[in-house]
């Protein structure tokens, strides 16, 4: 018998993310696969040169830990390139953006509240 609450990244159809490019996302925790009402985790994969664009998430905090590869990490003015091992946090509102510098890379993605690709719930800058 399969558990409701066991989730392969294999058990889950890809998709592309609005508002990104050379990005594949696996939602692996979220209302649709394990009922989760506030917590959303996702794995992307990402080519060089490609990421998010800019955008801001109005309501919704976000963290990225990064598995695999290097990336260049924009927050609120601030920047910072991150490593494997490190991760960083986007508060609800600040706009960021997210560019992978390694060949590829890997990266845990969270939302508090479940984002769900609803284009209402992304704000792009300008």
């Amino acid at each position: 018998m399969r558990s409701r609450y066991h989730i392969r990244q294999t058990d889950v159809a890809p998709y592309s993310p609005a508002n990104h490019t050379g990005t594949r996302n696996f939602r692996l925790v979220g209302p649709e696969t394990v009922g989760a009402k506030n917590v959303e985790v996702i794995v992307g994969e990402i080519e060089r040169g490609k990421g998010a664009l800019p955008h801001a998430h109005p309501g919704i905090e976000q963290v990225c830990y990064l598995l695999e590869g290097e990336a260049h990490v924009e927050v609120a003015g601030e920047k910072f390139e991150l490593k494997p091992g490190e991760a960083c946090f986007f508060p609800a509102d600040a706009v960021h953006l997210f560019v992978v510098t390694s060949e590829r890379a890997k990266v845990l993605v969270i939302y508090s509240p479940p984002y769900g690709e609803d284009p209402a719930r992304v704000r792009r800058p300008g």
